[in-house]
C-alpha cells in the first residue's frame, strides 16, 4: 500500500445531489473554506455549466486564498459531433479558470451506445479529445471513468481501453468509478490491480453506498494500490449517498497508518462534520463511527465500570484523536459507575456508594414512568443537585395557565398566563405565542427577566414529543424533550437537553421548560464552575 492517499471531496457537487441536502452560494463558499482548514487535496466546486449558483462559486473562490486544497471544475466530456473547443461544457470548464478539471467519461459500451447513441470509436474520441483540450490549457485533469466497475465486469477488455485513452491523452488521475453503487470489495480489489498492471498514472475510486459497502470498497480499492480516493463530507449524495470521506481519512491513518491530512488536522474530523451538517440544515446522524455524538457514548454499567479504568476495554480508538469526547449515559441500564462518572469529581460523590445508589433507583424508577435522560443530561443533573443538595430553586409557581383560541379558518392564537413568585415578589405574566409552548416560553422570560436578566442567553432550539404509553391512545402520557442552547459567563455556546413526562402534553411541557431555566441560572451564578453536559469525563 501507499503511505499517502490524496482526498478528493465532492461535498459540494456529488453531494447536492443527496436528497434534503442543499447550499446555498454562501453555504458552499464556508464549506469550502472548512474543508481547506481540514486538510483535504481537492474540492469540486460543481458543475459550472448547469446553473449560475455554480458559475457564481468558481468566480468567487477564486478571491478566496486557500491554504493547501485545489479547486475542482466538474463536466463531461464534449457532445457527439461536436469539436471539443467549440463543445458549451469544455468552454465553461475553462471559463471556471480551476487548476484541475474534472471530465467524466462513459466506460460503458451500453451507455456509448443507448445512452449517447455513439460507436464505440467516438466514444473514446470525445474522451481523449475532452482532456487534450484541458490538457492543453494547462489544468490537471482528473478522468471520472463512470459505471466503470460495473463494465469491467461484463466488457473488461473495453473498460480498460476506455482508460488507456484517458491516459494518452494525457490525464493526470484515472478514477474508478461505482457509480450504481452494487459492487463488492473482492471486485474492487481486483479491478484496480488489473488497471495497476495495465496504466502507468495514478489511479482512484469513487465509491456509493448503495449495497452499504462504500466504506469497505474505498479501502479495498487503496489496499489494491489506489492513492487518490473521493467521496463526501458525512456521505452526503444521491439515493443512498456516497462515501464518507471522514470514516475512510481516520480509518486510514489510525488503523493503516496512511497518511491523508496534515499533521495536527485528524483531530477537525468531529468539528467539520458538525460544521457541514449545521450550515446544510442536517440533523447529525448520532450513530456516525468516529465523529457521531454516540460514536463514544457508554450506557450499560458493566462498560462504564471498565472504560473508567481502561478506555481502550471498550473504544477501538481515543475519542480526542478525531476531535470527538467520551460521554457517559445515565439510565436503567446503567450502574453506580454511570452515575459517579456523569457526578464527575467536582460534586465529590464518587466514593459514596449509598448516594449513587439512591440516585441510581430513583432514575430506574423514573425511566419506568417513561422517562430517558440521555438526551436530557441537564435535567439528570438537577435530579442530582436535588439528590446531593446541590439545587437551588429560583422561583415557584402559584398556577399557570394555557388557552388556544380557533375560529373558523382563522390562525389559532395561543395565551399563557403564569403567576411566580420570585423571593417575596410575585410576578403574574400573560403572553401569546403562535402555540401554547411559544405563549408559555414568553410568559415565564417576561416574570423571569428583570430579575434575571441573563435568561435572554437561553434559547429553544428543539422540541420533541413523544408518546409513552400507546396503548392509553390520545389519554397516553407523552414525554417531552427541549433541546437548549446557551451562553456561559466567557459566551461559550453550550447546547443541552431537559425532559418532562405527563399525560398531559402542556405539563411534560411546563417540566422540560423548568429544568432549562433552572440549568440555565444555575450555572450562570456559579458561573460555570461545572463542565457542560456531554463533555468528557
Amino acid at each position: 500500500m501507499a503511505s499517502r492517499v490524496e482526498i478528493y471531496d465532492t461535498t459540494l457537487r456529488d453531494g447536492t445531489q443527496g436528497e434534503g441536502f442543499n447550499l446555498s452560494l454562501q453555504d458552499k463558499i464556508q464549506i469550502a473554506i472548512k474543508l481547506d482548514d481540514l486538510g483535504v487535496d481537492y474540492i469540486e466546486g460543481g458543475f459550472p455549466v448547469s446553473n449560475p449558483k455554480d458559475e457564481a462559486f468558481f468566480r468567487q473562490i477564486r478571491e478566496v486564498k486557500l491554504k493547501h486544497a485545489r479547486v475542482c471544475a466538474f463536466g463531461m466530456t464534449r457532445r457527439r459531433g461536436v469539436k471539443a473547443e467549440d463543445d458549451p461544457t469544455l468552454k465553461a470548464l475553462l471559463e471556471a479558470q480551476t487548476p484541475v478539471v474534472t471530465i467524466v467519461g462513459k466506460t460503458s459500451d451500453y451507455h456509448a451506445k443507448v445512452v449517447l447513441n455513439v460507436s464505440l470509436e467516438e466514444n473514446l474520441s470525445m474522451i481523449s479529445d475532452s482532456i487534450k483540450l484541458m490538457k492543453s490549457a494547462g489544468r490537471f485533469v482528473v478522468y471520472d471513468a463512470e459505471h466503470f466497475f460495473d463494465t469491467f465486469r461484463s466488457n473488461p477488455e473495453y473498460a480498460v481501453r476506455t482508460l488507456q485513452t484517458a491516459q494518452e491523452a494525457g490525464a493526470d488521475v484515472l478514477c474508478l468509478c461505482d457509480t450504481n453503487g452494487g459492487t463488492l470489495p473482492e471486485q474492487i480489489a481486483e479491478a484496480v490491480e488489473t488497471v495497476k498492471r495495465q496504466t502507468s498514472v495514478r489511479i482512484g475510486v469513487h465509491t456509493h453506498n448503495d449495497s452499504g459497502l462504500a466504506i469497505a470498497n474505498a479501502l479495498a480499492g487503496v489496499r489494491a494500490g489506489a492513492t487518490h480516493v473521493q467521496g463526501t463530507i458525512n456521505g452526503v449524495g444521491e439515493r443512498c449517498g456516497n462515501m464518507d470521506l471522514l470514516t475512510l481519512i481516520a480509518n486510514l491513518q489510525l488503523k493503516y497508518g496512511i497518511e491523508c491530512l496534515q499533521p495536527g488536522k485528524l483531530e477537525k474530523l468531529t468539528e467539520t462534520s458538525r460544521y457541514v451538517y449545521e450550515v446544510a440544515n442536517m440533523n447529525p446522524i448520532s450513530g456516525q463511527p468516529y465523529v457521531g455524538q454516540s460514536a463514544f457514548a457508554h450506557k450499560g454499567g458493566m462498560h462504564v465500570h471498565a472504560v473508567q479504568k481502561d478506555s481502550s476495554t471498550y473504544e477501538h480508538v481515543s475519542p480526542e484523536s478525531v476531535g470527538n469526547t467520551r460521554k457517559i449515559l445515565v439510565s436503567e441500564l446503567s450502574g453506580a459507575s454511570n452515575i459517579a462518572a456523569k457526578a464527575g469529581k467536582k460534586f465529590n460523590i464518587e466514593h459514596n456508594k449509598e448516594v449513587l445508589r439512591q440516585v441510581l433507583n430513583q432514575v430506574q424508577d423514573l425511566e419506568h414512568a417513561g422517562f430517558q435522560f440521555e438526551s436530557a443530561e441537564a435535567s439528570f443533573e438537577l435530579l442530582l443537585r436535588k439528590q446531593i443538595g446541590h439545587y437551588k430553586s429560583f422561583f415557584t409557581l402559584e398556577h399557570y395557565r394555557v388557552v388556544v383560541f380557533k375560529q373558523d379558518s382563522q390562525t389559532p392564537l395561543a395565551e399563557a398566563s403564569v403567576k411566580l413568585k420570585i423571593g417575596d415578589t410575585p410576578e403574574h405574566r400573560v403572553a401569546e405565542g403562535t402555540g401554547p409552548v411559544d405563549a408559555l416560553d414568553r410568559s415565564m422570560r417576561k416574570a423571569l427577566k428583570n430579575h434575571y436578566p441573563t435568561i435572554d442567553q437561553l434559547h429553544l432550539v428543539d422540541y420533541k414529543v413523544r408518546v409513552v404509553n400507546t396503548r392509553g391512545e390520545s389519554a397516553a402520557a407523552v414525554r417531552v424533550v427541549i433541546e437548549w442552547r446557551r451562553k456561559d459567563a466567557q459566551k461559550n455556546p453550550e447546547f443541552f437537553g431537559t425532559i418532562g413526562v405527563s399525560a398531559n402534553i402542556i405539563d411534560a411541557t411546563w417540566q422540560a421548560l423548568v429544568d432549562g431555566y433552572e440549568y440555565h441560572l444555575i450555572h450562570e451564578e456559579e458561573g460555570g464552575l461545572f463542565p457542560p453536559t456531554g463533555s468528557a469525563v
